[in-house]
């Protein structure tokens, strides 16, 4: 009677395992980013050689080669003739940094995705902070910058987007959102199909009781929200009432999207205005990010992620108002 009893509860856990396989909630490649990863990118973007990565700077450029670099050696083609997208509304010589994965899928692959982060900060100060001038902006944004990277190099590697993917990393974000207002008329322009714009900002210490990994400004605009939940099979992201005070959808990269192509865009971020104190500021710092708490963030985002790009039709849409 015992070998029955356990025989049967081996079926059901088996029967139970397949279940969980085949369900549209998991994902089909067992994918675990490296946080050594994460912390030689983040590590370099905000060390003071690149004195707080101001656009127009010395310090951005070597961002800049950095990153082209790092899409290059991991297969990612520019989009344009280089990776640079030269800024046209900046008075000092800058450029977003945009690299391209064509989609595999014969249809799909003239629709685009774009998924991105602003990889400028402040730079250096006059009158700095006991005696520290830069502003090495790690939360800020070479959190989001990194787990850009990382997105892009899965990418690559497996090959399966059925939809083209722009990687961006926008400059003069600091500036007043130019490089991704610059980057979003141009594509508009072009008469890009833009299925939806999504943007890393701010990933880079977890919130506390907040019964979420991270949070999705403008929340209520569309369904992308439920929509990954659904994916994750988790609450994965949600609702943060903070963010709609301080109108965070029309204060990130997202926006010049959502505003040129009308679709959904929207931003990611686990800053909650509690959890970090140095925004802005120069104590903010690569030695206060929680890089296991970051990987975790990119891990879990990445198979969703998939999923929206490869769905048969776009299934993520703006809410009627």
């Amino acid at each position: 009677m015992k070998k029955l009893l356990l025989l049967i509860s081996f079926v059901g856990l088996s029967l139970h395992a397949q279940t969980n396989v085949t369900s549209k909630n998991i994902s089909k490649v067992n994918y675990q980013v490296a946080e050594e990863n994460v912390i030689k990118t983040l590590s370099y973007l905000t060390s003071d050689e690149l004195e707080g990565r101001d656009s127009g700077s010395e310090g951005i450029e070597k961002a800049a080669v950095y990153l082209e670099n790092l899409l290059k050696e991991n297969g990612v083609k520019p989009y344009f003739k280089t990776y640079r997208d030269t800024l046209s509304n900046f008075d000092k010589p800058a450029f977003n940094i945009v690299g391209f994965i064509e989609g595999t899928d014969k249809k799909l692959k003239n629709e685009f995705v774009v998924i991105g982060a602003h990889y400028d900060h402040f730079g250096m100060l006059q009158n700095g902070v006991n005696g520290d001038v830069i502003v090495n902006g790690a939360n800020d944004n070479a959190t989001g910058t990194t787990a850009v990277t990382e997105v892009a190099k899965y990418v690559a590697k497996f090959k399966n987007n059925k939809r083209s993917i722009l990687f961006v990393f926008f400059s003069a974000e600091e500036k007043g959102l130019l490089g991704s207002k610059h980057l979003a008329a141009k594509l508009k322009e072009q008469k890009m199909d833009l299925y939806f714009m999504f943007n890393f900002e701010m990933i880079g210490v977890p919130m506390k009781d907040k019964g979420m990994d991270f949070y999705l400004t403008g929340f209520g605009k569309s369904n992308m929200a439920t929509t990954m939940n659904e994916y994750a099979g988790e609450k994965l992201v949600g609702y943060l009432p903070i963010e709609t005070k301080y109108m965070l959808f029309r204060a990130s990269d997202n926006y010049p999207f959502f505003t040129e192509f009308n679709v959904p865009a929207q931003t990611v971020s686990t800053f909650d205005f509690e959890n970090f104190q140095f925004y802005h500021q120069p104590d903010d710092e690569f030695e206060l990010m929680d890089t296991k708490h970051m990987t975790n963030v990119i891990s879990k985002t990445i198979p969703v992620l998939e999923k929206m790009i490869n769905a048969s039709k776009k299934e993520i849409k703006l809410n009627e108002k």
